[in-house]
């Protein structure tokens, strides 16, 4: 007997024939599950099952739901005021967070650009790139290198440098821009950098460093795109190329910011700046939507000077108060705590449960870092068939392709870990 309402029944059906959800079709859409009420780690469903929230609503709830700090942060700059246009005015939450911003990034990346996505905060960076060129003299170099395997977001300039295979070009051809498109890295995670991807990095750069505006990729973990980890000495040699060939480096750490990896910064894992930095998701800690773009003062310097007189962008919701709120309390929520020490524990637990899945034969590989766990299957799951199964299993998984991976809220407990870790063994021991 189903603990649904008939209410909540009718609002079920009204999303199934009206609301088109991520990546889904409207013709044979995906199973929702409506959620009631969310604290900790949890998420409460309609029917009164509660999951463990193991996504971290797509890695951005870093402290957990409902947590009083940011609750009451955002309290508070709601009975000021949630919102003014950022054109002409300013507010302290916006200068706060961009000083801690300034603070906390690797040095040299001290002037921040607000936006509302982080797929914006992307087009941003290309854009500044592409500008900083132009103003330069040289409008010939307004092409981007990319990774293949890579994922930075679904609007057009984003998708351009996202996997040309996997990515969504083939159907977008002829609108989207022709970039270029670097093997992904081989090098495994704690190695130095094969030769292989020694040669493809200094063989593109040679080629095609005169029509190149900037490298772009996400440091140590490529995320949507197949959640794999490599080398930081890539990053060492890329930014090293970059420099010699005078094209600006764009790290994208929108998943991997804010001590994802163990670093509070993936690209602090190679000691390197970029020229370009991309921040989002978890900056409110899940709060609300908030991106920022940091650059150094030298790229900022030259756009300024440009025909054009300023940097060409400016989002109606940019630099949010309600979200600058909440982001500086997150922020020193995490940075008050030895978030290190929290990180390392995860991953240490996460190695020692999902490990038996190497074991299983529908399992191809297993891999961990950070907070971030990952099970390689052999074959693509089927989405309608194991979602149902995760919620029975009592915990929120969202699988996709060959990929069963967990980028659990810091706060989860070491027990609700291991049931997570535990519900996924189980359910992929259900696969044929």
């Amino acid at each position: 007997m189903s603990l649904i309402s008939p209410f909540q029944e009718q609002s079920l059906q009204f999303d199934r024939q009206h609301i088109w959800h991520p990546y889904t079709s409207m013709n044979q859409p995906s199973p929702v599950f409506m959620v009631t009420d969310a604290e900790g780690v949890y998420l409460e469903l309609a029917d009164g099952r509660k999951v463990i929230d193991g996504m971290a609503s797509w890695w951005s709830v870093i402290h957990g739901y409902k947590h009083p700090r940011l609750n009451q942060a955002a309290k508070q700059q709601l009975d000021r005021f949630s919102h003014v246009m950022f054109g002409g005015l300013t507010h302290q939450p916006a200068i706060e967070l961009a000083k801690r911003l300034v603070d906390i990034t690797p040095d040299g990346l001290d002037r921040v650009f607000f936006s509302d996505s982080g797929s914006v905060s992307v087009e941003v960076a290309i854009k500044m790139a592409i500008q900083y060129q132009q103003s330069l003299g040289r409008p010939e170099k307004h092409r981007l290198m990319s990774l293949r395997r890579g994922y930075h977001g679904d609007t057009f300039a984003a998708m351009s440098v996202c996997d040309p295979v996997t990515g969504m070009h083939q159907l977008f051809k002829g609108n989207l821009s022709e970039q270029i498109f670097l093997p992904a890295p081989q090098s495994p995670w704690q190695t130095t950098i094969c030769q292989s991807d020694l040669t493809a990095l200094e063989e593109t750069f040679a080629k095609h460093h005169h029509e190149v505006a900037a490298f772009i990729l996400e440091p140590i973990v490529q995320g949507a795109g197949g959640m794999r980890f490599y080398s930081a000495d890539y990053l060492r040699h890329a930014r090293r190329l970059c420099d010699q060939y005078d094209v600006l480096l764009i790290a994208d750490e929108i998943a991997t910011g804010f001590g994802r990896t163990g670093a509070l910064f993936a690209c602090q894992h190679a000691q390197i700046t970029p020229d370009i930095l991309c921040l989002g998701k978890a900056l409110t800690g899940g709060y609300l939507t908030l991106a920022a773009t940091l650059t150094q003062a030298h790229i900022a310097e030259v756009i300024s000077s440009s025909g054009a007189g300023c940097f060409m962008h400016g989002p109606t919701f940019m630099a949010n108060p309600l979200a600058c709120a909440i982001a500086c309390e997150s922020l020193d929520l995490l940075l008050e705590q030895d978030w290190q020490a929290k990180i390392h524990a995860i991953e240490t637990q996460l190695k020692h449960h999902l490990e038996p899945a190497s074991q299983l034969p529908q399992v191809a590989e297993v891999r961990c870092l950070g907070a971030i766990g990952v099970i390689e299957l052999h074959h693509p799951v089927n989405l309608h068939q194991v979602q149902p199964w995760f919620v029975d299993a009592g915990v929120w998984v969202r699988p996709f392709g060959k990929l069963v991976y967990i980028m659990p809220p810091y706060i989860i407990q070491p027990a609700e870990l291991k049931l997570l870790c535990e519900s996924i063994l189980t359910v992929i021991q259900r696969l044929d």
